[in-house]
């Protein structure tokens, strides 16, 4: 017996008569056994050059330097894959996966994303706060600019100037998935819509809401040549958010707690509204103000149309 090229090996003339074959029949070849998937090496130490990599990603700077950004959780990151999002990294710790990362992780999978295996020290040095889920994602930013906006004619625009503070970027946007918004618009910068607060506040809705970033000025020029209307959220303001219409075009702006919004968001062509406060604050959370005015705007349009707009509609699983 002699073996040719590691695939098979043929069988000699006394074999072949041992086992009533001619002479002429040809070698007899065995199927070779299927080679194995060579699994992805593990990564275990911190000072691994992607791991570092991926660090620096928690900074603004590491973000602006490589436009890449960072991904904790499964809800966020399912999130991000289905709404078109390609990731450069998957890192896996599967001593901390469960059901659910598991099963992305073999999604991702399928769809030709490798995850890279990290031992569960190194993937505490990566994860973000107290995320233990097994999985971090790095992936390109999605583009912010206004141009790329499409907007359908009634649509529900929510913009948010210079808001500071990621978690109530994050919470805004989560409201506004909730309630169909179409777009957010942040104005004059204040933070970063990538952020990992963002996003982890978000539960992923900031891939699944159209988002842009751009001065005051470009931002109002948009919204009027899209032919908005536009509602200014102010403390002393004479309406109240339930006397206004939100039919059309409407684009709510809101400022944050601390400051409330500049005069540039002041004019004959824009309507400030108000919450009532029935209490000794004078004040809502930014998220929580934008939430009870989202929610109005999608009321009045279900009244008037006796349905909920198909794209407001959130097939998505339940948040929780």
């Amino acid at each position: 017996m002699s073996f040719r090229g590691g695939d098979s090996f043929l069988v000699r003339r006394p074999f072949k008569r041992a086992l009533g074959l001619s002479y002429n029949a040809g070698p007899l070849r065995f199927p070779k056994a299927p080679s194995r998937e060579r699994s992805t090496p593990m990564i275990t130490s911190a000072q691994n050059p992607r791991i570092k990599r991926a660090l620096r990603l928690r900074s603004s700077r590491g973000r602006r330097q490589q436009q890449r950004m960072i991904l904790d959780g499964v809800r966020e990151i399912r999130r991000a894959f289905r709404s078109g999002v390609a990731f450069v990294e998957l890192f896996v710790c599967d001593e901390l996966c469960h059901a659910d990362a598991r099963a992305l992780v073999g999604e991702l999978s399928s769809a030709g994303f490798q995850g890279t295996p990290v031992t569960e020290s190194v993937f505490r040095k990566l994860a973000y706060g107290e995320r233990g889920e097994g999985l971090v994602a790095v992936a390109p930013m999605p583009p912010v600019d206004l141009g790329r906006l499409r907007m359908p004619p009634n649509a529900l625009v929510a913009v948010l100037e210079r808001i500071e503070k990621p978690g109530n970027v994050g919470a805004v946007l989560r409201s506004a998935d909730a309630a169909g918004v179409q777009a957010l618009l942040l104005a004059d910068g204040g933070t970063d819509l990538y952020h990992p607060n963002t996003i982890r506040a978000s539960l992923g809705a900031v891939f699944s809401v159209p988002v842009a970033s751009a001065p005051n000025a470009q931002v109002r020029a948009w919204l009027d040549e899209q032919g908005f209307t536009l509602l200014a959220a102010r403390v002393e303001a004479a309406h109240c958010y339930t006397d206004v219409v939100y039919r059309g075009r409407v684009a709510v702006v809101l400022g944050s707690e601390a400051h409330g919004l500049s005069d540039f968001w002041k004019g004959p062509e824009i309507t400030p509204i108000r919450l009532p406060m029935r209490g000794v604050v004078d004040s809502l959370n930014v998220s929580v103000a934008a939430s009870v005015i989202f929610f109005e705007a999608c009321r009045q349009r279900t009244a008037v149309s006796g349905r909920v707009p198909s794209d407001a509609i959130d097939r998505s699983p339940p948040l929780r």
